[in-house]
């Protein structure tokens, strides 16, 4: 068994594709998004026995928030958690990768997020023992192995009837967006939304990426609300497998009486009941003991509430508590 810093990507995409909890966020092309995201670096870390038998992959994405405080802001996200072949090989392999992958890269960042968004009860004594320690996060997921009136009957009967008086107002037109020019009337709505909440927003680039990249495959949907040619709401969709996974959103608060979310993920949904998808994901609905609006809109769709969590390793407890709260103060000046 060796840890090697490259994989071969048609290897790379069996490996993932034939894994049941293989995911959008572990393919090839995800990987080749985040290599043209400013601000992002991407790196693969795999166990491999063998000629090219996989035993465990993690997809590190390195993000430097601001760059003028990078000692302070860099971190290490691995969006979709790590994968690892479900056999005590895998688990060993998966110990050996951690391992590896912490002593090379422990001045490297304030921390390393596992961000799961499938169950890892069975690697979690690994985990723990390489000192990424379990974070409750929670998840809304969708099932849409049904009908769209099926799917429709497990919203909140207020949804239900925001949604049913929008469509016959019919003031609200919902597309998917074919032109590449019009990503940047999503972006510009995703922008105010996060600039609202004080939360840092990847760049464009990821956007364009994202476009350039997964339009061809049909596995990025870039969905948009207008009101009067107006965009007031946006959705980033994406598409893997049998799932679609909410990826970024946003909205123009002057036109919420409109009810443009709603209406979105109406859309949204039908649609993928309709194409045969089985389940979406929200993308995360924070933390139980926290109080999250947008947890308060997800869970309308009457999804069921999950608890994957999220595994955080920081390397230097003490400089990470000292790194948060000066970080904290700089959002908030560099975001007011």
């Amino acid at each position: 068994m060796r840890i090697q810093r490259y994989l071969d990507k048609e290897t790379w995409r069996k490996f993932v594709f034939d894994h049941p909890q293989g995911n959008i966020f572990h393919t090839v092309e995800m990987f080749e998004i985040f290599e043209k995201t400013k601000g992002h670096k991407p790196s693969v870390w795999a166990a491999v026995e063998g000629e090219d038998r996989v035993l465990a992959l993690l997809l590190p994405v390195e993000i430097v928030l601001y760059n003028h405080l990078r000692r302070f802001s860099s971190r290490s996200i691995v969006f979709g958690g790590v994968l690892w072949e479900q056999s005590n090989e895998g688990c060993k392999g998966l110990n050996l990768l951690l391992d590896k992958f912490k002593k090379e890269t422990r001045s490297h960042h304030l921390f390393t997020e596992l961000r799961n968004i499938s169950q890892t009860t069975a690697v979690q004594d690994v985990l723990h023992q390489n000192k990424f320690f379990y974070e409750d996060h929670l998840n809304y997921l969708i099932n849409l192995d049904c009908t769209p009136d099926e799917v429709m009957q497990n919203f909140r009967k207020r949804t239900r009837k925001h949604i049913s008086r929008g469509l016959r107002k019919g003031k609200v037109n919902v597309e998917f967006i074919q032109d590449r020019d019009r990503l940047y009337d999503c972006y510009d709505l995703i922008e105010k939304t996060y600039q609202y909440a004080q939360i840092p927003i990847a760049d464009v680039s990821m956007f364009e990426a994202a476009f350039d990249v997964l339009a061809p495959k049909d596995m990025v949907h870039f969905v948009l609300a207008t009101v009067d040619d107006v965009p007031v709401a946006t959705s980033v969709e994406l598409l893997y497998k049998d799932t679609i996974y909410g990826w970024y959103s946003g909205m123009d608060r002057n036109y919420s009486s409109f009810t443009p979310n709603e209406l979105l993920m109406w859309h949204i949904l039908s649609w993928g009941a309709e194409n045969d998808y089985k389940v979406y994901d929200f993308g995360g609905a924070g933390k139980p003991d926290e109080d999250y609006g947008v947890r308060d809109f997800k869970a309308k769709f009457g999804g069921e509430l999950v608890n994957f969590g999220r595994n955080k390793h920081i390397p230097s407890p003490v400089f990470y508590k000292f790194a948060e709260f000066g970080y904290e103060i700089a959002r908030r000046i560099l975001l007011s």
